[in-house]
């Protein structure tokens, strides 16, 4: 594997001790997040900017602002909003929340900063808060207090303080205010705070456009991040590194991994993000060459390793760890833990091994959540006791395993039955007061119940409702479990103790329903079902549908179709499915005259039928003879212009080989050989049989040999065949397929071997003759009246007479096994005497 070798290709690598004088080795610490780089502004001066790249093909700024209902006013440059989106909460009144600061944290800022945040803790009223320092605030300090703040009004209440007091405000306070405000996804005063950024002058930068990206993407705005990022570009600024990953992960979350990995390309290539802005491509040109060298930051890489992770691009991001490692950034533990999340969910479980090795090498520590992967990983490919190991060794490390440590592993062991293991685990769990979710605890009581432990399963049970915490879903997967495993007893009392909740659900009535199916109690769905409406519960989709199917599967459909009635009436019949089954049920029955008022009542209510129920009625009528309406189906069918399928066309040949529509028939059987599963066996028969009733061998003959050499013939199409060249009179050939069908051993049953046994006799092939009915007696294949019937014309036609015939029968029906060796014998001595006289 890919990264097998590109870990043994590194493993020299030196991530410790004492560091090359060559700048190129020197290593950036996990610690730092980004590589800060020059760039050079067009009289020539250096800044500290971060220079990013970014690629999206970013539409026309207009249409942008257009799509995110923002308008631009021609007077001074701002965004107005046409439609303002909703805010829950505005801020404002009520008493002020005190929050625990850390003290040393606090202390550790110096001057008078703990002094102004204790008080503005502690006083409502801002200017009060603020009153012994209001002269003497600097911007650095108005900086510390508003980042502090943990409430986006309070923030607003200082902000607006310091703007009516005259205090200096600059863009970091802005960018402080966007992220603040961004976070709580009050975008109609993010907004708002740009366009007061405009009016004041205060001009936005790279840092701010990057705020905005960040708080839209991580507030799931894909569009509006990529609007100011369209923005963002028109200024002439370009995405830093930490925007640049920002807008990697936005792409990632919404599965767009070919953009992201486009996006991070272009961006780290230094190649211009909007070549029609002449200003950015002209900076661009300056820094292409620094900035494609330029190292990044591990962060940056675990963003890519990421994506390349998430789009199944294993190798990529395979190329991308060993890259990050030569360039000597060193891995974080959050590096390791992608690229074993990766390599373990393709299967790798000797790669992840290797990076395990690797972490110990570079002395980076697993932490709770690496630990967590692992156990994933490893149960995930069913090795329940790799994953038991590194629960331990999560332990062994002083690690404190989390609620995902144990509700993994648990589940794990609820689904393999290993009661004892997963209690110890439940002990473990309620000792720390970890609380067992509600999948988990359905989870156990399967485990229960398919361990065999019935009553351990209940008690398990009634720990959760005691303590009042379960949802609807929860008391329905209960219900579930014991239903589907046929203990109706203990699904109905869940479900009565779901029942005493004061608003009840569906859900739960709809899977006692479904137990009430498999347990076959069918009155008891019903009268369920009936009782909905009383308790005010309102019968959905599921529910009508789930009792239809009980209903029908229990040969009711007349029961069945009562109910599809008030389905009708309650407007949830979207389609025939409910039909289907009920006109199925009524045909399986040979109920034809219910089955055809059903579909009828379907037409009239405007249901379209589909294929499926054509099918059903054809095949029905055709079985009992009653060619007219299923011809009359077929037509219909037609008529609707329902695309056929294999299904379809077989019953349609099955239909015209009965009639003898043999035009109809090589209509629908070329429509079967260019479907995509081509024509099946039973339609080539139908086929050869037509063929053979109009005694048209070459076509018949075409159609076999087709089989043959497909190896899909059977004892039916060898027989047909059989029964054609007997038919007229071309022995040799009948003789040929009879001997085929003995080789490839389709001799079977009492139809096939009459049909060779009166093949022989009529050919006069005596020797043929004796040793198949010898075979048919040795295989115990019954004779019928038929094989009798075939027998006793041979023995009259050499001379006996039909008086010993009969007491031939009679002795057959009185004593089978006596029977049998009369005929035989009458027969070999029969044949054994012409021989004689043939040999005279």
């Amino acid at each position: 594997m890919f990264v097998k070798l590109q870990l043994l290709y590194t493993t020299n690598l030196c991530f410790h001790g004492p560091i090359s004088a060559n700048p190129k080795a020197v290593l950036v610490s996990p610690q730092e997040k980004a590589e800060k780089v020059h760039h050079r502004s067009n009289n020539g001066n250096k800044g500290t900017t971060f220079v990013k790249r970014y690629s999206p093909g970013c539409v026309n700024q207009e249409t942008q602002l257009s799509k995110q209902g923002l308008e631009k006013n021609s007077n001074d440059g701002t965004l107005e909003k046409r439609k303002i989106r909703d805010e829950h909460s505005r801020g404002g009144g009520g008493s002020l929340k005190v929050h625990t600061k850390c003290s040393t944290k606090w202390a550790s800022y110096g001057g008078c900063i703990p002094d102004i945040l204790e008080s503005l803790d502690t006083f409502r009223d801002v200017g009060k808060a603020l009153r012994s320092w209001e002269e003497r605030i600097n911007n650095k300090e108005r900086t510390i207090i508003l980042k502090e703040q943990r409430r986006w009004d309070r923030a607003l209440e200082i902000l607006k303080w310091f703007k009516e007091n005259g205090h200096e405000l600059n863009v970091i306070h802005y960018n402080i205010m966007i992220r603040t405000l961004g976070k709580a996804r009050k975008w109609s005063r993010v907004e708002s705070l740009w366009n007061e950024m405009n009016a004041r002058g205060i001009a936005a930068t790279n840092s701010t456009y990057g705020t905005l990206i960040d708080v839209y993407s991580k507030g799931g705005l894909k569009e509006d991040a990529l609007f100011w990022l369209d923005r963002m570009l028109g200024q002439g600024m370009e995405p830093d590194e930490v925007t640049m990953v920002t807008v990697v992960q936005l792409y990632k979350k919404v599965g767009e991994f070919r953009k992201a990995e486009e996006f991070f390309k272009k961006w780290s290539l230094g190649k211009p993000l909007r070549p029609n802005n002449k200003k950015a491509v002209a900076a661009l040109e300056i820094e292409r060459v620094a900035n494609s060298n330029a190292s990044l930051s591990s962060h940056t890489y675990n963003a890519m390793i990421d994506t390349y992770g998430k789009s199944g691009q294993l190798k990529e991001a395979s190329k991308t760890f060993v890259k990050m490692l030569k360039q000597g950034i060193v891995p974080t533990t959050v590096t390791f833990n992608t690229m074993i999340h990766i390599c373990g969910n393709h299967g790798q479980l000797e790669e992840v091994s290797l990076l395990l090795r690797k972490m110990e090498e570079l002395r980076c520590s697993p932490n709770t959540r690496t630990y967590n992967i692992l156990v994933s990983v490893h149960t995930k490919h069913n090795d329940i006791s790799g994953a038991t190991k590194y629960f331990k060794r999560m332990k062994e490390a002083c690690l404190e395993p989390d609620l995902v440590s144990y509700r993994t592993l648990l589940y794990a062991y609820s689904i393999r039955k290993m009661v004892h293991e997963a209690e110890e685990l439940i002990s473990e769990m309620d000792k720390r007061g970890l609380q067992i979710d509600k999948f988990i605890q359905s989870a156990l009581t399967r485990m229960y119940i398919e361990a065999g432990m019935l009553e351990r399963s209940m008690l398990w049970f009634q720990r959760f409702h005691l303590d009042g915490n379960m949802t609807p879903e929860c008391y329905a997967a209960n219900v579930d479990a014991y239903g589907e495993h046929g203990h109706t007893l203990e699904a109905e009392e869940v479900f009565v103790r779901a029942q005493e909740r004061k608003s009840p659900s569906v859900l739960e009535s709809n899977v006692m329903i479904k137990a009430y199916g498999i347990g076959k109690c069918y009155d008891k769905a019903c009268q369920l079902f009936d009782s909905m409406q009383r308790r005010g519960i309102v019968a959905d989709t599921c529910s009508y549908t789930s009792l239809i199917q009980i209903l029908v599967t229990a040969d009711k459909p007349q029961i069945a179709k009562s109910y599809l009635k008030k389905m009708q009436e309650a407007g949830l019949v979207k389609n025939c499915v409910q039909y289907s089954a009920v006109i199925s049920s009524f045909a399986k029955l040979g109920q034809l005259e219910m089955a055809d008022d059903t579909y009828k009542e379907m037409i009239r209510y405007g249901v379209q039928p589909d294929v499926i129920i054509y099918g059903v009625l054809i095949n029905a009528f055709a079985d009992v003879g009653r060619f007219k309406e299923a011809i009359a189906y077929a037509y219909e069918m037609k008529r609707t212009g329902l695309p056929g399928n294999t299904v379809m066309y077989n019953s349609l040949i099955k239909l015209y080989t009965k009639v003898g529509n043999l035009k109809q028939a090589e209509e629908t059987f070329k429509l079967l050989q260019s479907s995509e599963g081509g024509a099946a066996v039973y339609s080539c028969n139908c086929m050869i049989d037509l063929y053979a009733k109009q005694s048209m061998v070459d076509q018949a003959k075409g159609i076999f040999e087709t089989l043959k050499r497909n190896r899909a013939a059977n004892e039916f199409t060898f027989a047909r065949m059989l029964s054609l060249y007997k038919k007229l009179g071309r022995l040799d050939e009948a003789i040929e397929i009879a001997m085929q069908m003995r080789k490839s051993q389709l001799l079977n049953d009492p139809k096939s071997y009459n049909s060779v046994l009166d093949l022989f006799i009529i050919a006069g092939r005596a020797n043929d003759t004796i040793y198949t009915l010898n075979e048919m007696v040795r295989a115990a294949v019954k004779l019928d009246d038929c094989s009798f019937r075939s027998l006793a014309n041979l023995l009259v036609r050499y001379g006996v007479s039909r008086e010993s015939v009969g007491k031939f029968e009679v002795l057959m029906k009185k004593d089978p096994s006596h029977g049998i060796q009369a005929w035989t014998s009458a027969l070999s001595s029969v044949l054994e005497v012409d021989d004689d006289c043939d040999s005279e």
